[in-house]
């Protein structure tokens, strides 16, 4: 899998599989707004093992500074790359059909002391692609600024009184 570098100022998405991208892709929408630079890639942890453990070790040096893992039932995506790299790692845990998402939830809330996967919401890649924004401008000015210009308008478009 080659990825170009780009000064560890990009975010990478991950997902476990295809059917996760109707959830993952709310995280471009605000990278994309917050014009953080991303790249979004299928890499399963018990389909394409090889694909992940190539992607989780060179994760840094080909210029990522954050990734966003989402994944499903036993949701082994986040905590095996956060094993692999030290760069931060924001898992998604996705809906189920069986237990409603809380398999996912706590595969990655639930980590070893060493390997910590920073955990959001069932199905909060939105609020994931704001923390990770949020990262990458602890380095990147241009999106620091991004990001404080969107709270800004967030916090001025809630009305006083209802109508």
């Amino acid at each position: 899998m080659k990825i170009k570098k780009l000064n560890n100022n990009k975010v990478a998405i991950i997902m476990g599989s295809q059917s996760d991208y109707s959830v993952m892709k709310d995280c471009e929408k605000i990278l994309k707004l917050l014009k953080v630079k991303y790249q979004t890639l299928i890499v399963s942890a018990h389909r394409t093992p090889k694909r992940m453990f190539q992607f989780a070790e060179t994760a840094e040096k080909n210029g990522f500074g954050a990734i966003v893992a989402g994944a499903g039932g036993a949701a082994h995506l986040a905590g095996m790359v956060a094993s692999l790299t030290t760069l931060p790692v924001l898992g998604v845990p996705m809906e189920t059909k069986k237990i409603k998402g809380l398999d996912s939830l706590l595969s990655m809330a639930q980590m070893p002391k060493g390997v910590p996967v920073g955990c959001l919401a069932i199905d909060g890649a939105f609020n994931a692609g704001v923390l990770a924004a949020s990262i990458i401008g602890n380095f990147d000015t241009k999106v620091k600024s991004n990001l404080e210009k969107w709270r800004r308008l967030q916090t001025q478009s809630i009305k006083k009184k209802p109508k």
